[in-house]
């Protein structure tokens, strides 16, 4: 097996930078209504700007073009992309079902024919390519590869997308806000890519990241949705499919909103990662002097007391001068997050020879985790 390095990393966030009192005007109001959940929201996610691909109510970026932009700049005239020969993509919200995202993607992208893979889910999708990519480069079957992950999920928030279940609403005489599990994404979400190129060997200047290992398991074998779309969810926890549904359901039921049960949310998503964690170390023999920077993709700030006490607690206290997230500034972009965190802190001049750096990244779906961890060389 041949050693892989990431040597490159780029981003490509839409727009300019949306605050938190901007945001329900670029989203819209549900039934001209204010959402009674946004302040919470806001208040405990810790989220100051994020950015969106919509301006003045209209669309500027598909997914898939801000995921090719990403791409785009991984390159330039001394690593060309027409050396490019593998592309693998996650996302968790790709602009059609058919065909895959990889494969509009590469359409966008001013290259020749290329192996492509699309790994579907939420946050770990882009784990999940790159874990492909990797091995791809590691067997040898590739010297170049770029894994990407990118998300519009804007456009599953627009207030214009829960109207019809709203106009319900009004003929039935319901309470008219949007369900608690359907506005809180809402508030949460934003848009942008990132990306990283894969190569055998490292930059000849510069600094490269050493992939020492990647781990990921699920828990969906024991746990059930968390976060959903396009189904609604039975009451002993099982999913009903929107290809097993009535049309007419769809939009009144706002049906393909993004939903999230913050119950299940709160119960599993620190002690699984952590559990996952804990047999990592076993594994790897992983301690806290291994790890120089900590990067958590978190969904939200208000986890962060809960993780460092979980991490205590298994031997794994990492300070605070460790982390190294900016969800703050760019927000949870779901599948683009931890590439965005790599990308920021390898350019940020702070990295030197030997920095380890351990990523993670949960995706609450239905309960999968990733560990990434990399050593700068």
């Amino acid at each position: 097996m041949r050693q892989v390095y990431i040597t490159r990393l780029s981003k490509y966030l839409p727009n300019e930078p949306v605050s938190n009192d901007e945001m329900e005007g670029v989203l819209g109001m549900v039934n001209g209504k204010p959402s009674r959940a946004r302040a919470l929201v806001l208040r405990n996610n810790g989220i100051k700007t994020r950015y969106y691909a919509i301006k003045d109510g209209e669309k500027t970026h598909s997914n898939v073009q801000m995921a090719a932009i990403a791409i785009n700049r991984l390159f330039d005239e001394k690593v060309p992309i027409s050396d490019l020969e593998l592309l693998a993509t996650g996302t968790t919200s790709p602009e059609q079902i058919l065909p895959s995202h990889a494969s509009v993607v590469l359409h966008e992208l001013n290259t020749g024919n290329i192996e492509i893979v699309s790994a579907s889910g939420s946050c770990c999708s882009s784990m999940q390519a790159l874990k492909y990519a990797y091995m791809s480069v590691a067997a040898g079957m590739t010297e170049v590869a770029a894994v990407s992950g990118s998300e519009r999920l804007s456009a599953w928030m627009l207030a214009s997308r829960f109207q019809p279940e709203a106009d319900n609403w009004n003929e039935i005489d319901k309470n008219p806000y949007l369900a608690f599990e359907k506005d809180f994404l809402r508030w949460m979400l934003s848009d942008g890519a990132a990306a990283a190129l894969l190569q055998d060997k490292p930059n000849d200047t510069g600094l490269s990241l050493k992939i020492e290992w990647l781990e990921i398991t699920s828990y969906a074998n024991e746990l059930e949705t968390c976060m959903y779309a396009g189904a609604e969810k039975n009451e002993d926890g099982s999913l009903l499919g929107w290809n097993d549904m009535d049309p007419a359901r769809w939009a009144p039921e706002s049906v393909f909103a993004l939903k999230q049960d913050t119950r299940l949310l709160g119960a599993n998503i620190i002690g699984k990662g952590g559990d996952f964690l804990a047999a990592l170390m076993k594994k790897r023999g992983l301690t806290v002097n291994d790890v120089d920077y900590y990067m958590p993709h978190m969904s939200s700030e208000y986890f962060k007391k809960e993780m460092m006490e979980y991490m205590k607690g298994i031997g794994m206290d990492i300070p605070a001068e460790k982390w190294f997230y900016n969800l703050t500034r760019v927000g949870n972009v779901g599948s683009a997050s931890p590439f965005l965190m790599l990308e920021e802190l390898f350019h940020s001049g702070r990295l030197k020879k030997g920095d380890r750096l351990l990523v993670m990244v949960p995706e609450s779906a239905r309960f999968t985790y990733a560990y990434l961890y990399l050593t700068v060389v």
